[in-house]
């Protein structure tokens, strides 16, 4: 089920009153059902999986709670890691390892017959897989109490607005929350509306509407010129940005409703003044997730110039193969540790500069703004093409001559841009977005939170204008379904 159809809707207007009209366990059992039902609507034998890893992180949260056994802790853990990685072993990567391991062994010159196997990727399963992994890990570490309630364990992995592409919520986040009943409450009612419509018009006026230029330009780059192809990668950009800030806002904003606080997931990333400042922005609470529990365990920067730098690399590689099973992700990634590591030699140079020409403060941020944004579009391209290689096509093969024919320099001048129209209207809808969060970035306001009813009555009219008005009304699935 998607957030952006009529099943939502309707699926919204049967959970909301009956959520409030109820309490205590009943009330969990209404959210675990739902959530079920919500997950379901997809492919219902998924379920199955979901409930097993419910269940089994349970025990071995359980087990690793009550007793001081050290290698007992240990050794449940380490049960604990291999389910949850082999689930998504299984599901996400074996084909990819089968394929990797028949390419190696044809490079030796063996040809070795290995088909890969049809299996199908359950929706979400990176995300609801990680946040269960991470109960595990904080009861180990005891920086959480064990939960003792099954029902609310349950209910807290499947709860409905984050279950499929995130935010990543951790137990230390809300398992508290969901120990007291939620009374119904208009302020967060109108504040959760205001994000649900803001989410909506990133992802349906917006991104929707950059998405058939950006397929254009992406599945046949050899027919476009460089204005044209570099357009549709500036377009990606935004249309990735928007489709996932935008599930991560109404998802904030459904929580928000029941009562619950999710923390930020997106905050303004392509004003970002260097690559560990984005990374601080982007996907907020993946970064996080694996700066807690692979990034420190490693190391972190404690260590010495070079582990960091390993540090660094590492993380970000395994961040790519988290998306999808994928050479070009892995690429991805690699070109974000490699900005992270080039970051650390280059920042102290850059500084010197600004103090030495006292180049005013304005200019130095303009700068690392364009720099940043220019070097992650670089690595967008590749993160696309990934895409178009879980399809079964050559991801690295399309990235590179989409790249070719950017620096190629030929018919780079608007006259050669195909689509007009669609790239004044995308344009336009990346003028509004990027003035709505310059003026938050500057002044942290938020059109769900207006104080006075009339501006946030208008606010909230003016959201819907634009979404009728801009939208792209498909029902179009959000992009991170897939990973």
């Amino acid at each position: 089920m998607v957030f952006n159809s009529i099943t939502f809707l309707v699926f919204s207007l049967v959970f909301f009153p009956l959520y409030f009209a109820l309490k205590g366990r009943p009330r969990l059992w209404w959210i675990l059902g739902m959530s079920y039902l919500f997950y379901g609507w997809w492919d219902w034998r998924f379920l199955s999986l979901i409930a097993l890893s419910t269940v089994m992180d349970f025990y071995f949260g359980a087990v690793i709670g009550r007793t001081d056994d050290a290698r007992q802790r240990r050794q449940f853990l380490a049960f604990s890691m291999v389910m949850n990685l082999g689930f998504l072993g299984v599901f996400k990567y074996l084909n990819f390892f089968i394929d990797s391991f028949a390419a190696l062994l044809h490079g030796f010159g063996l040809s070795v017959s290995m088909s890969s196997l049809e299996i199908i990727l359950p929706v979400g399963i990176s995300f609801y897989t990680f946040q269960s992994m991470s109960y595990t890990i904080d009861v180990y570490r005891r920086e959480i109490p064990v939960e003792r309630n099954l029902l609310k364990f349950a209910a807290f992995i499947a709860l409905f607005p984050q279950l499929v592409a995130g935010p990543i919520i951790r137990a230390r986040d809300l398992l508290y929350q969901m120990e007291e009943d939620k009374r119904f409450d208009w302020t967060r009612l109108y504040s959760g509306l205001g994000r649900i419509l803001w989410g909506f018009f990133k992802k349906v006026a917006v991104a929707d509407s950059l998405a058939p230029f950006v397929d254009q330009v992406f599945n046949a780059p050899e027919t476009f010129g460089s204005a044209h192809l570099l357009i549709g990668v500036v377009f990606y950009s935004f249309q990735i940005y928007c489709d996932f800030s935008g599930y991560s806002d109404i998802a904030i904003g459904l929580a928000r409703i029941m009562g619950y606080h999710f923390p930020e997931n997106f905050n303004t990333p392509y004003f970002s003044r260097s690559f560990s400042e984005f990374w601080s922005r982007w996907h907020i609470s993946l970064s996080s997730w694996l700066r807690d529990y692979l990034y420190i365990p490693l190391g972190g920067n404690r260590h010495g110039k070079w582990n960091t730098y390993r540090n660094n690399m590492l993380t970000m590689l395994l961040g790519g193969l988290w998306h999808g099973a994928n050479l070009a992700f892995v690429f991805w990634g690699f070109l974000h540790g490699l900005y992270l590591i080039v970051q650390r030699a280059v920042s102290p140079l850059w500084r010197g500069v600004v103090h030495t020409f006292r180049l005013p403060r304005w200019f130095d941020a303009m700068v690392s703004m364009v720099v940043v944004y220019a070097f992650t579009l670089l690595a967008w391209v590749y993160f696309r093409s990934g895409s178009i290689g879980l399809a079964g096509g050559d991801s690295f093969g399309t990235a590179n001559q989409v790249l070719r024919g950017i620096f190629s320099g030929e018919g780079l001048s608007w006259g050669a841009v195909i689509n007009k129209f669609q790239a004044l209207k995308g344009l336009l809808l990346i003028a509004i977005l990027l003035t709505v969060e310059a003026s938050n970035f500057r002044w942290r306001w938020n059109a769900a939170q207006v104080g006075q009813p009339v501006f946030r009555l208008a606010a909230f009219a003016v959201l819907l204008w634009m979404i009728a008005f801009f939208g792209t009304f498909g029902g179009s699935a959000f992009i991170y379904f897939q990973f």
